[in-house]
């Protein structure tokens, strides 16, 4: 008794075949679509952290520069330091921690957009799997 897909005429077979692939070809792109999104999410917060140090350590430099360092000098000229050598030390102290918290903001955010994997995994994976069925039908 003969199947009746041994009567399926083969540009038939191969029709199907096409429509087959390019809707899932079409599954696939939505598929990669809607990952490198995600991915991109991902990314975004570890820019988000990393802009929030920047604008902390621009605030941080414009405000405190200025209160710190007038209390600084008021505290090196009570211990004998002239005025001007006061003012640029304390100047230095200043900046220099300023700085070090700003730095320690940045090297955490660029570690968090470091560690976002922007590969699409998924999408590969399923790929590989839609090729492997593809070369099995044929």
């Amino acid at each position: 008794m003969k199947n009746s897909s041994d009567n399926t005429p083969l540009s038939e077979l191969i029709g199907g075949l096409l429509r087959d692939v390019t809707g899932l070809l079409r599954k696939e792109i939505d598929l990669a679509k809607t990952e490198a999104s995600e991915k991109l999410s991902n990314a975004l917060s570890g820019v988000e952290v990393l802009l929030i140090g920047l604008v902390m350590a621009i605030g941080a430099v414009g405000v405190l520069l200025s209160a710190i360092v007038s209390g600084i000098a008021a505290l090196l000229v009570a211990q004998g330091f002239a005025e001007p050598t006061a003012n640029a030390l304390a100047s230095v102290i200043v900046g220099a921690v300023i700085g070090i918290i700003a730095w320690l903001m940045i090297a955490r955010g660029l570690a968090a957009f470091r560690r976002s994997n922007l590969t699409l995994d998924r999408t590969t994976t399923s790929l590989r799997r839609d090729v492997q069925t593809v070369k099995d039908k044929l």
